[in-house]
């Protein structure tokens, strides 16, 4: 909470300073989606904004997610054998957010500062909220070359937010910090191609709750042991365990099994102002995924 406040604070000493000109609202959102070996999640973000001039934006939207279900999920100990639901989508609403962004174009840099809040609508028991509000403060810095423009960003959050090449199958509670660093060369005035490496460093203990795992569950006994697994390197074991999001529905975890590092490209299209479409590959290094993923953007009004 305290690094809550100390965002409102920045924020609010440095919009009043902001010059008031180019007001007007508008309506924006936006379908993703990321699709791996294990799981699809799809995310519908329709947003309403106003733009109080050039330097200044707030949003306000409301989420609906679409997850794919797998089939035959089962959690083995040496005394139980819980099984979820079979396969199929899960869908529900996701936690409400509001954001305010600051944006500053200098002619060496450009910088743009994001706080977006998060109230807990979403289902819980889905894996659509934390049941708990959240934050992200994101600060982002660019600059143009020409065709190409180098960006890179950090930021300091209490969850670990989806992002456009990673929508997440599982919601969390705990704090972590997250970098992003890369490029974007402009093969037209309305191509683009993109890639980026992103790593998330999370501190202290972690609360991961899955979006792919039924609640319905039940119980057997079981005398057997944990079931034989194929042999796999130590990496792929190591990445396989660090998906508890597949196994449980929700968990404690240390720091180290919500960390993340991986790398992404995509290319994107707009072919109007008012619209845009992006397809890309992302790397998940930690988890050893290998994940499709999707966006289309929309906007009318200012």
């Amino acid at each position: 909470m305290r690094v809550i406040c100390a965002i409102v604070l920045v924020l609010g000493i440095a919009i009043p300073s902001i010059a008031q000109d180019e007001r007007g609202g508008g309506f924006s959102g936006s379908f993703n989606g990321s699709a791996n070996s294990d799981s699809t999640v799809l995310r519908l973000a329709p947003l309403l904004d106003y733009t109080f001039n050039k330097h200044f934006q707030t949003y306000a939207g409301l989420p609906f997610y679409f997850v794919n279900v797998p089939s035959s999920t089962t959690t083995t100990t040496s005394t139980t054998s819980t099984t979820s639901t079979s396969g199929g989508f899960m869908n529900g609403l996701g936690n409400a957010f509001v954001g305010g962004r600051v944006t500053i174009d200098g002619e060496s840099i450009s910088y743009s500062s994001t706080l977006e809040l998060t109230a807990p609508t979403g289902d819980k028991t889905r894996g659509f909220s934390t049941g708990r509000v959240t934050a992200d403060w994101t600060n982002r810095f660019s600059h143009r070359f020409n065709s190409f423009t180098p960006f890179g960003s950090a930021g300091l959050a209490n969850t670990i937010s989806d992002t456009n090449f990673f929508v997440r199958p599982f919601t969390s509670l705990g704090l972590v910090s997250h970098f992003e660093g890369g490029g974007t060369y402009d093969i037209s005035s309305t191509v683009r191609v993109s890639g980026s490496a992103y790593a998330i460093r999370a501190s202290g203990n972690q609360t991961i709750i899955s979006r792919v795992i039924k609640r319905q569950t039940a119980s057997v006994s079981s005398s057997a042991g944990s079931p034989a697994t194929p042999t796999r390197s130590k990496a792929s074991a190591k990445a396989s365990a660090n998906r508890v999001f597949n196994n449980t529905t929700q968990t404690v975890v240390p720091s180290q099994v919500a960390n993340d590092n991986g790398l992404s490209t995509w290319i994107g299209v707009s072919p109007r102002q008012e619209s845009d479409f992006y397809i890309g590959f992302s790397r998940s290094m930690h988890y050893d995924y290998n994940t499709l993923f999707f966006g289309v953007g929309f906007r009318f009004g200012k």
